[in-house]
């Protein structure tokens, strides 16, 4: 709660920013070509470490994976939980807050999923999302180098989340709450394997959008803004992954 009070002013006041900037309610590109050249640098990136390093843990055993996979998204509830309030959905704020409780115990630190199996099944929130529920458009579409796709609305909801984050909080911004505090190494770990995680579970799909895409950059713009306006309508198939089957 302290976390949360600390963050009612500036929030509102970025609300009224991005109210002012960012009225409208579809994307629309405003660097296409700098956005262009810089998805092609990520592209070239992507071929020499990310997708190498997805292959490779796709090669671990499963339950190595799905362990990973399930502390990575135990610790991203986090960022729901503020989020949950914020937008004032307290059905899945006792989701999140149920999940993550049940997971971090008899869960052994989110390695394991019990919460799921009592029906407690978090939809993952970030302040982007929050930004949408609110009536914010996305404002311009652009590519940043490496973070990939994204929108004003999303960038600075990017930002915001570092502020809203309790685990952002006591790495990123190595703060201490609750006894607890950790540093940017550890925050910047569960990114990257975050990262890892999800290009291994698409990695057909991604093989499968470049072969088959005429203009793989309208592809990857579409998909992205169809998936963030998914998850601010909640109109997600349930299960709350980022992209889902990219070749759909």
């Amino acid at each position: 709660m302290h976390l949360v009070k600390n963050l009612k002013i500036p929030f509102a006041a970025l609300v009224l920013l991005i109210f002012a900037s960012t009225n409208v309610k579809s994307a629309e590109e405003c660097f296409e070509e700098t956005s262009r050249a810089i998805f092609k640098f990520n592209m070239i990136l992507d071929d020499i470490v990310l997708e190498p390093l997805a292959k490779g843990y796709n090669k671990l055993p499963s339950p190595v994976r799905t362990g990973s996979k399930n502390f990575t998204s135990n610790i991203g509830t986090l960022l729901s939980i503020p989020n949950n309030i914020l937008q004032g959905n307290f059905n899945q704020l006792g989701h999140s807050v149920g999940s993550f409780v049940v997971n971090s115990t008899v869960g052994i630190l989110g390695f394991l999923n019990p919460a799921e199996k009592i029906g407690l099944k978090p939809h993952k929130e970030d302040v982007g999302q929050t930004l949408g529920t609110y009536g914010v458009g996305p404002g311009c579409y652009f590519v940043l180098p490496i973070l990939g796709p994204t929108t004003v609305r999303d960038s600075i909801g990017l930002i915001a989340d570092t502020f809203v984050d309790p685990f952002a909080h006591i790495t990123w911004r190595e703060k201490e709450l609750s006894g607890i505090s950790g540093n940017q190494f550890d925050y910047l770990s569960v990114k990257g394997a975050t990262a890892i995680d999800f290009r291994a579970d698409n990695d057909v799909n991604f093989s499968n959008l470049e072969k088959n895409s005429i203009d793989l950059y309208a592809s990857f713009k579409s998909l992205y803004l169809q998936n963030r306006q998914n998850k601010i309508n909640n109109s997600d198939d349930g299960d709350n992954e980022d992209w889902g089957n990219l070749d759909n």
